[in-house]
C-alpha cells in the first residue's frame, strides 16, 4: 500500500528519535574523557549524526558487493567506547582512527568467510542472543525514566510521573487507535510527553539557540591517522564482536520482516558496517553497527519498508550539517524518552522470546544454552566488574553483557549440536571363549 510523503516523513521522524539519544552520548561520553574543546566537541556530535545517515544508506540498499536491504539503522557501536577512550589516552587521538579505518577494511575483506558462520546461528541462538540485547538495553530506559544518570533531581517524582505518564499514553493510543495514528504512537508519546514536560519547567531549549546554522564535514578534522599495531588488534577484536550482535538484530528483523536470511546477505550486511567504519575513520567519527531499539520501534509501529528508512537517513544527514536543527530533538525530556524506551526495548525482548518459540525445547541441551546464554549477559551488565582484572583486549569480549550472552550461546550451541562425539562402542565378549 502506498504511503503519502507526510507519513513516511513522521515514521521517519520517529526512527532518528529512538536512535538520537543513543547516538549522542557516545560522542559526548568520549569527547569528555578526552578533553575536547566545545568546538571539537560539536564537531564530533553533528558528525557522528551524519556519519549514521549515511552508514545507513549503505546498509538498506541492497546491491550485488553490499548492504543487507533489511529496514536497518545503523549508530556508532557503544562497545567501542572504552577501547577508544583507553586508545586515545594512551595513543592519542590520530591513532583511534587509524585503527578505526584498518578494522573497518579487515571486516570489508574478512565478511565474505564470516558469512558462512550462519550454520552457528540456528533459533537457540539468535533468539538467546536477541533477549540478551533487550534485556541489557532496559537499565538505559530505566536511567532515562529517572532523569538520566547523573541528573540533580534522579528519581524525583516528577521524573517518575512524566515517564510512565508518557508510557500509559502511548500504551492507551496503540490499544484505542488504527492504522498511521497507531504507528506513530511512539513519536506521538514523544511529543505530548515534551509539551507536558515544558509545563512542568523540564525542557530548556538554550541548546537550540546557541548551536550554529551551518557545519561542513571536514576529512582527518583531528589530523592524518596513525596506525599502531595495538589499538588496530583492539578495534578489530570490537568490531568482530560488532558483528557478533549485528547477525542477531539481521535475524530479528528478518522474522519480524518475513524475509529469509542467506549467507550472501549476511556477507552484505558485514562490509556494509565495514565500509561504514571506514567512513567513520576518513571523517572522525565512530565505527558504525546495527541500532537494536529501532527494532523494537519496527515491531511496534509494524511498518517494514525501507523507504521509512531512507527518510530516516536523510534527515540525519541533514541534522549532522545543520547543528540547530539536532539541536531541537535535544529538549526532549529523559524521562519521556525513557517511558518510551521501556515500550521500544521490551519489544526487542518480546522478539527474542517469539524467535526462540522456534526451538525445540524438549533437549535439555538447548535449555542449557538459553539459561547459561541469557544469565551471563545478564549478570555480566549487573555485575561490570566481574572481568575487571583481565587484560583489556580479553575484557572487550567479557565486560559487555550482550557480547558475553551472545558468546556464551554460540559456543555452547557448537559445544552441545555442532561438535559430534564418538562414542566407545561396547565390549562384545565371545561367548563361546567365555564359556
Amino acid at each position: 500500500m502506498k504511503q503519502h510523503p507526510y507519513k513516511i516523513a513522521s515514521l521517519g521522524i520517529q526512527h532518528v528519535l529512538a536512535m538520537y539519544a543513543g547516538a549522542v552520548i557516545v560522542p559526548l561520553i568520549i569527547g569528555g574523557a578526552l578533553g575536547l574543546t566545545g568546538e571539537q566537541l560539536t564537531y564530533l556530535v553533528s558528525i557522528d549524526i551524519m556519519t549514521s545517515g549515511i552508514a545507513t544508506i549503505l546498509q538498506v540498499w541492497r546491491n550485488k558487493y553490499f548492504g543487507i536491504g533489511l529496514p536497518i539503522v545503523l549508530g556508532c557501536t557503544f562497545t567501542a567506547v572504552g577501547p577508544i577512550i583507553a586508545i586515545g589516552n594512551q595513543y592519542g587521538i590520530s591513532s583511534i582512527y587509524g585503527s578505526i579505518i584498518v578494522s573497518g577494511l579487515l571486516v570489508v575483506l574478512i565478511g565474505k568467510y564470516f558469512g558462512k558462520l550462519v550454520k552457528f546461528f540456528p533459533p537457540v541462538v539468535t533468539g538467546s542472543v536477541v533477549t540478551i540485547i533487550g534485556i541489557t538495553l532496559v537499565p538505559v530506559a530505566m536511567n532515562n525514566m529517572a532523569g538520566g544518570q547523573g541528573s540533580a533531581d534522579f528519581g524525583s517524582l516528577s521524573n517518575i510521573s512524566l515517564a510512565f505518564g508518557t508510557l500509559l499514553f502511548i500504551i492507551l493510543l496503540f490499544r484505542f487507535s488504527k492504522g498511521f495514528v497507531r504507528s506513530i504512537s511512539i513519536l506521538i508519546g514523544l511529543i505530548a510527553g515534551t509539551v507536558v514536560g515544558y509545563f512542568m519547567g523540564k525542557v530548556d531549549f538554550s541548546a537550540v539557540g546557541e548551536a550554529s546554522w551551518f557545519h561542513m564535514a571536514k576529512p582527518f578534522y583531528f589530523g592524518m591517522p596513525t596506525f599502531e599495531v595495538t589499538p588496530i588488534i583492539t578495534m578489530t577484536l570490537v568490531a568482530l564482536v560488532s558483528l557478533v550482535e549485528s547477525s542477531g538484530v539481521y535475524f530479528a528483523l528478518a522474522d519480524i520482516c518475513g524475509k529469509k536470511i542467506e549467507e550472501k546477505d549476511l556477507v552484505n550486511g558485514y562490509r556494509a558496517e565495514g565500509l561504514a567504519s571506514i567512513l567513520g575513520g576518513i571523517l572522525n567519527s565512530f565505527p558504525y553497527t546495527t541500532y537494536s531499539q529501532n527494532v523494537g520501534l519496527i515491531q511496534i509501529s509494524g511498518v517494514r519498508g525501507n523507504n521509512v528508512i531512507y527518510t530516516a537517513a536523510a534527515m540525519l544527514i541533514l541534522i549532522g550539517f545543520v547543528p540547530k536543527i539536532g539541536a531541537v530533538t535535544t529538549v526532549i525530556p529523559p524521562s519521556v524518552l525513557g517511558g518510551a524506551m521501556v515500550a521500544m526495548f521490551g519489544m526487542v525482548v518480546a522478539s527474542g522470546i517469539k524467535m526462540l518459540s522456534k526451538v525445540e525445547f524438549a533437549s535439555q541441551e538447548n535449555l542449557l544454552i538459553i539459561a547459561c546464554s541469557v544469565g551471563m549477559g545478564l549478570g555480566v551488565s549487573v555485575v561490570p566488574g566481574l572481568f575487571a582484572q583481565l587484560p583489556g583486549s580479553i575484557r572487550i569480549l567479557t565486560e559487555n553483557g550482550i557480547v558475553a550472552g551472545s558468546l556464551t550461546a554460540i559456543l555452547l550451541n557448537i559445544l552441545f549440536n555442532e561438535v559430534k562425539f564418538k562414542q566407545k562402542q561396547p565390549i562384545k565378549i565371545n561367548e563361546s571363549k567365555a564359556s
